[in-house]
């Protein structure tokens, strides 16, 4: 029944992040990137804390754990949200959604390359298939160009660096409520987005749509549920769940994504996408060891 109702969560969460990709791409049509994700991250910082408080779990940190905080929120909130504002205004819902569906090939990869154990043949064919995935996606939806996309490549790296942050968190975890990891590292991300965008959007800030109430209710509905109660419930339902099996469960959000960008912002969703999203797939169980960890599950429960 446990398992059922985690099951139920992820599903949840899969949906708000997945409608949260066409959210995003309709507020940067309307703000700058910049400026608008650490409005965005600042809401979620805000509204995690809240929560936190409540719990009773909001602490001082450590000097180590601050450590862990600066890095996590460089690479996990300035890096990654940033690049993804910026990739999603330069590309499609649906092509950025594919290219994130990517994450756990990436995750399970990068992860035992930089933990000195090297892929099985399976993840690296399961990477090589993935990979395809986005080739197909980009070149044969990418217009007269057919080829990446400024924003494509935006969007790709985002998740390059969402990546190396859960390394940093996963050492931080260990001696810190990942959730009070998440609000700090919100927190920092905001405020050096902020900066960041008075450098390089100079009239950000000037430039919102303080009159458009839709805007305002789009923003707020995503960094408030999609981030920070997103990030909330995922933190804490994945270790019930699993690594493996939470790599499926990543899928759905590639779907609902896709499938968000068609309803509510009326992008085309061709049969390349649904190409494109099936060996994404694929390589998302092979990359993973999701399959490799349910036949060595399979055999114990035969023997």
């Amino acid at each position: 029944m446990a398992n059922i109702k985690a099951y139920g969560i992820l599903v949840f969460v899969m949906l708000i992040w997945g409608i949260n990709v066409p959210a995003v791409k309709y507020l940067t049509s309307n703000a700058s990137p910049i400026t608008m994700t650490s409005l965005r991250i600042f809401i979620a910082a805000i509204v995690v804390f809240i929560i936190l408080f409540s719990l009773g779990i909001v602490r001082r940190l450590t000097r180590t754990e601050w450590k862990y905080v600066l890095i996590g929120s460089l690479l996990n909130v300035v890096l990654h949200h940033s690049l993804m504002s910026i990739g999603v205004s330069k590309t499609t819902s649906a092509n950025a959604s594919l290219i994130i569906g990517t994450g756990p090939i990436l995750t399970a990869v990068l992860g035992t390359l930089l933990l000195k154990n090297l892929p099985t043949i399976i993840q690296w064919i399961g990477f090589i298939i993935g990979m395809l995935g986005i080739v197909v996606a980009v070149i044969f939806t990418g217009g007269e160009t057919a080829l990446l996309s400024a924003g494509d490549a935006f969007v790709f790296f985002s998740i390059f660096s969402q990546v190396f942050s859960f390394i940093i968190i996963s050492k931080a975890s260990k001696t810190m409520d990942p959730r009070l990891l998440t609000a700090y590292m919100f927190l920092i991300g905001s405020f050096t987005l902020a900066v960041l965008s008075l450098l390089l959007e100079p009239s950000g800030f000037k430039e919102l749509p303080y009159s458009n109430l839709q805007f305002w209710a789009v923003l707020i509905g995503s960094g408030a549920i999609a981030t920070a109660l997103g990030h909330m419930l995922y933190n804490n339902t994945i270790p019930q769940v699993g690594a493996a099996k939470s790599s499926i469960f990543i899928n759905l959000n590639t779907l609902f994504a896709l499938i968000g960008s068609a309803i509510l912002l009326g992008e085309p969703i061709t049969v390349i996408h649904w190409i494109s999203l099936t060996l994404i797939i694929f390589g998302v169980l092979l990359g993973s060891g999701a399959l490799e960890h349910f036949i060595q599950y399979r055999r114990r429960e035969l023997k």
